[in-house]
């Protein structure tokens, strides 16, 4: 599932068995989720453009232009290439990162103050990602494997009915205990993620909004806010120029191109 900023957004057509006949809450939890997964593979390749709009606990907003690449992989989680075009205090920084399954994940990042490319170590996954809300954890592909699932009810959030499905991480170094998603149950798209701290605290909350699909499948979320109830800021990501089917392959995603990353 791809991406993230990449683990985020999801898209379904309904094929095969309902996911509501598994026989156990944590069978039902996961199956939603293959499902959720399963619909939104096959994109291949794509490329959007972001602004990031961060806002503190004043109201003060700063907004980041941005330029998102994605590769998917077959057997493994995808590549993605992010690229910092304005201001200009951070432009020409670019991250890149390689999400496996089961294996840690692999993230880089070059900053043109240092000249050099930083890797992110898994310890430090937790922590913000260019002054955001979203953790670098958060951005990372999403892949059904990380976690274990627990089914917790049906719930209409807004207008919309939605499976709510608790997600606990499997995988070292994870900044949370849980994570609580709303799925819609129309479109199995996300509504809602809840994110819970190592105190088992309410950290922060994802909201997705403004869906559009392409090509008759995918369904990508325009908006995504994330606030954080203990900072009391809030990033807001929206989402422009969507193409898919562009021409990129693994060599685009190298570490050592980082410092020309265009």
């Amino acid at each position: 599932m791809k991406n993230i900023l990449f683990k985020l957004i999801f898209s379904l057509i309904v094929i095969g068995a309902s996911p509501l006949h598994a026989e156990t809450n944590a069978d039902k939890g996961k199956e939603i989720i293959r499902v959720v997964n399963k619909n939104n593979t096959g994109w291949g390749t794509s490329e959007a453009k972001m602004e990031m709009i961060l806002k503190n606990q004043r109201g003060d907003e700063s907004i980041r232009k941005i330029r998102i690449k994605t590769l998917e992989m077959k057997d493994d989680g995808d590549k993605g290439l992010t690229i910092f075009d304005e201001p200009l205090d951070v432009a020409g920084t670019a991250f890149l990162s390689f999400s496996h399954p089961l294996e840690a994940d692999e993230q880089w990042i070059y900053l043109p103050a240092l000249k050099r490319v930083k890797r992110i170590s898994s310890s430090n996954k937790s922590g913000p990602f260019m002054g955001s809300e979203f953790s670098y954890e958060d951005i990372s592909s999403f892949e059904v494997e990380k976690y274990s699932y627990q089914y917790l009810r049906e719930e209409k959030l807004d207008e919309y009915e939605t499976f709510v499905i608790e997600l606990t991480p499997l995988y070292e170094n994870s900044g949370y205990t849980k994570e609580v998603v709303w799925v819609d149950k129309t479109d199995y798209i996300f509504r809602k993620i809840d994110y819970y701290d190592r105190k088992k605290s309410l950290l922060k909350t994802l909201t997705f909004s403004n869906y559009k699909q392409f090509k008759n499948q995918f369904w990508r979320a325009l908006t995504m806010e994330m606030v954080n109830f203990q900072r009391h800021k809030s990033t807001t990501l929206s989402w422009t120029d969507y193409q898919f089917d562009v021409s990129l392959s693994e060599s685009d995603f190298n570490k050592a191109n980082l410092t020309r990353a265009r």
